[in-house]
């Protein structure tokens, strides 16, 4: 006959959207979505920046080698004619590359000092530039030391870090503080 009891029984079994095995894979993946978001920002963060810091490192590079050609005879002057050369390139090469220079092209330049200048681009971003003519590295050669005068060219540019946004899912009021990239090279002075 019609027992309430049984009925109630079979719709409810009948009604359950979810069965045990499907509610706990339910709930396993609630608990691990944060951690799997915050690996692949962090992968897809960290890999832009490794990228953006090759992309720096090629163009101090090229800055470097060629600064080291040219000639030191202008250094004397306010605003060295060759300084400012190194900047349109290293700019030119950040353009190129599709990197924000944050205004280096339009940037003034300073004398920080003897035969030091920065260039820095502070526009929505910032990027700091600085030449440095007169590096004495020692060298040795054949058993004795001989100073070089060198070329060193470095860059900071800031990096907008999605990651902090991110890992505040696993860990609330969490903050890393990546801010700039940092890049530079050096080479020997041909004059």
């Amino acid at each position: 006959m019609f027992s309430p009891t049984k009925v109630g029984a079979r719709l409810w079994t009948r009604r359950s959207p979810l069965r045990e095995t499907d509610a706990a894979a339910l709930i396993e993946f609630a608990v691990a979505l944060p951690l799997l978001v915050v690996l692949v920002v962090g992968i897809f963060d960290f890999g832009g920046a490794f990228n953006l810091k090759q992309k720096l490192n090629n163009a101090v590079r090229e800055g470097a080698r060629f600064a080291s050609a040219q000639p030191t005879n202008d250094l004397t002057l306010a605003q060295p004619p060759s300084v400012s050369a190194v900047r349109f390139l290293v700019d030119s090469y950040l353009q190129t590359a599709k990197i924000d220079d944050c205004g280096l092209n339009t940037a003034t330049e300073v004398q920080v000092s003897g035969l030091a200048w920065q260039f820095t681009g502070n526009t929505g971003c910032t990027t700091i530039l600085s030449v440095s003519r007169g590096v004495a590295v020692p060298v040795n050669i054949g058993g004795s030391t001989v100073t070089m005068l060198c070329t060193t060219v470095s860059i900071t540019h800031s990096y907008q870090w999605h990651f902090n946004n991110v890992i505040q899912l696993l860990v609330p009021g969490a903050r890393y503080t990546f801010t700039d990239l940092h890049s530079d090279a050096t080479a020997i002075n041909m004059d």
